[in-house]
């Protein structure tokens, strides 16, 4: 059972653009989970310094150019949430990488067997 070179270059070629996209993937997604894993970090830092304030100081937040006074336990909530909400982000993130380097590794041995089963043809 062989294959016609021109299959072989065909398939070769089709494999080796899934490599490339798994790899470009790769790339984007490690770039996705550390910028989330940036945001969770000041969400933390920001959580611990408001729980040194007292419950009573004016804590202000940014909307577009003018600042809104917020109540410090809502805000504690909201980031407490929204680390939650990355962290899964992250977690969900780390999945996909996962999946991607497999797909790449697999793309790239299959294109390794096929040569050196060509070879010996």
């Amino acid at each position: 059972m062989s294959i016609s070179n021109e299959a072989l270059e065909k398939l070769v070629r089709e494999i080796e653009a899934q490599s490339i996209a798994a790899q470009q993937q790769i790339g984007l997604v490690r770039t996705q989970q550390a910028s989330k894993q940036r945001e969770m970090r000041l969400a933390q830092l920001t959580r611990n310094e408001l729980a040194t304030l007292p419950e009573s100081t004016a804590v202000y937040e940014g909307v577009g150019k003018m600042f809104v006074s917020v109540p410090v336990p809502a805000l504690k909530d909201r980031l407490g949430t929204e680390m939650k909400e990355m962290e899964t982000e992250v977690e969900n993130l780390g999945k996909r990488l996962h999946y991607l380097e497999t797909t790449a590794k697999n793309s790239q041995e299959h294109i390794e067997k096929m040569l050196k089963g060509s070879g010996q043809a």
